[in-house]
């Protein structure tokens, strides 16, 4: 399965968690519902996964939690707010490179309105 096939994937079962419970949960609830879906679907989910964060020299400075981690490629940042902010975009942009992982995705299910965005550091 390719990394666009698994955040289509994410997509359609964030938007179907979202028309369920529509907003105004915890971000918890929201990740234990997006973890127990995509576990049904047969994916490795890992939650509060630690992800070591490396120096320029591979040193390791310590770990972050990524909300979700899925296939062990993939970083799932979820929110539970009215809309991101530009610290929530720099939050998953800095935690791709310091874990050196290539793609992420920024979930928010706190506006009445779904909203996902992409992140890919090439």
């Amino acid at each position: 399965m390719t990394v666009n096939e698994l955040c289509d994937i994410i997509r359609e079962t964030s938007f179907a968690i979202h028309k369920y419970l529509k907003s105004g949960h915890l971000e918890k609830v929201y990740e234990n519902a997006l973890a127990h879906r995509l576990r049904k679907r047969g994916l490795d989910v890992k939650q509060q996964y630690p992800l070591k964060v490396y120096d320029e020299d591979g040193t390791i400075l310590g770990d972050y939690y990524a909300d979700l981690f899925v296939e062990n490629r993939l970083i799932v940042e979820l929110k539970a707010v009215s809309s991101f902010t530009n610290e929530h975009i720099a939050q998953i942009l800095g935690y791709l490179r310091a874990s050196k992982i290539e793609h992420g995705l920024l979930i928010n299910f706190g506006a009445p309105k779904l909203e996902i965005r992409k992140f890919i550091l090439n």
